[in-house]
Formats: structure tokens, sequence, C-alpha cells
């Protein structure tokens, strides 16, 4: 019979590895900024909020207002910033109001 070995590895340990071996980092912090985005904006600007996705480390956000494409372009730093922040890391450098 085969002796069994053991290996006290941490699930976290085991996760990151997998994370770093399969190189998904970088997509899992676009998801978590993507899912931040209702909390960070808040309810009012989210339900006018219809698209959001990342390319070449912008953030696209399509909204269904004119006027608070306008007006939340005015907050742009200010917004990569705290979706930077609640993130974890440097995700993004621009957002685009489409």
């Amino acid at each position: 019979m085969a002796k069994r070995t053991t290996n006290n590895q941490s699930i976290r340990d085991v996760i990151e590895e997998l994370i770093n071996t399969y190189r998904i980092s970088d997509k899992l912090n676009q998801a978590r900024v993507i899912g931040l985005w209702d909390s960070v904006v808040g309810k009012m600007i989210a339900r006018d909020t219809t698209h959001l996705y990342i390319k070449h480390r912008t953030l696209y956000v399509k909204l269904n207002s004119p006027a608070l494409r306008e007006e939340l372009g005015f907050a742009r730093t200010k917004l990569i910033k705290s979706l930077n922040k609640a993130a974890g890391a440097e995700v993004i450098e621009d957002i685009a109001f489409v």
C-alpha cells in the first residue's frame, strides 16, 4: 500500500497559486471593478447604467442619460480612484462614458 503524503496548504494559498498559474488575476480584478460599480456610484446612477466592460485598462460605461454622462465626465478622476481603491488594485486608468 502506498504511503499517503500530507500537504498542509491553506485553501487561500492553493487558490492564489491557481490564479497565478493560469494568469487570470487581471480578469478577476476587472470583474471585481465591474461588480463594485453599483456600490461606488450608488443606486441612482447604477439604474441608468446599461452596460460595463473593460478593455485596455479603460472602463467603458454605457449610460441612458446624456446629462448623467456629462456629470460623470467631471467626476472621472474621482471615480477611477474610488473604483481602484475598492478593488484593492490599480485595475483601470480611464473611464469612457458612451
